[in-house]
C-alpha cells in the first residue's frame, strides 16, 4: 500500500521560508513522478510543482514565479518543496501526491495517491 506522509508545514511571516518534505513508501519511489498541490478554503486544489521520476524535469504553477523549488532524493524516498518569499496568499493545505507515470503530470486526476496534507499559514 502506497503511503505519503508530509511534514514541515507551519506558521511563518510574509517573506519567510518553509521546507516541506514528503516521505513515500509502498512501491518503488524512483519510478514515478511526484507533485505538490495546495488547496485554500473555498478554492480548487491546484498544482504547485511537479517533478519527474529522476528529478531531471520540473514544472511549477504560474503563481510560483521562481519562489519555490521542488526536488527529490530517490535514495531516501522523499520529495521536497522549498518555499521562499512566502506571501499570505500562499496560505493553504499542501498535499504531496504521486502518479503511475514516470514523466510529469499536471492534473489532479492523474495522481493516484495522496498524503494527508500539511497546513501552511503565512501571516502578513
Amino acid at each position: 500500500q502506497v503511503q505519503l506522509v508530509e511534514s514541515g508545514g507551519g506558521l511563518v511571516q510574509a517573506g519567510g521560508s518553509l521546507r516541506l518534505s514528503c516521505a513515500a513508501s509502498g512501491r518503488t519511489f524512483s519510478r514515478y513522478s511526484m507533485g505538490w498541490f495546495r488547496q485554500a478554503p473555498g478554492k480548487e486544489r491546484e498544482l504547485v510543482a511537479a517533478i519527474n521520476y529522476s528529478g531531471g524535469f520540473t514544472r511549477y504553477g504560474e503563481f510560483v514565479k521562481g519562489r519555490f523549488t521542488i526536488s527529490r532524493d530517490n535514495a531516501k524516498n522523499t520529495v521536497y518543496l522549498q518555499m521562499n518569499s512566502l506571501k499570505p496568499e500562499d496560505t493553504a493545505v499542501y498535499y504531496c501526491a504521486t502518479t503511475s507515470y514516470g514523466n510529469i503530470r499536471f492534473k489532479v486526476e492523474e495522481y493516484d495517491y495522496w498524503g494527508q496534507g500539511t497546513q501552511v499559514t503565512v501571516s502578513s
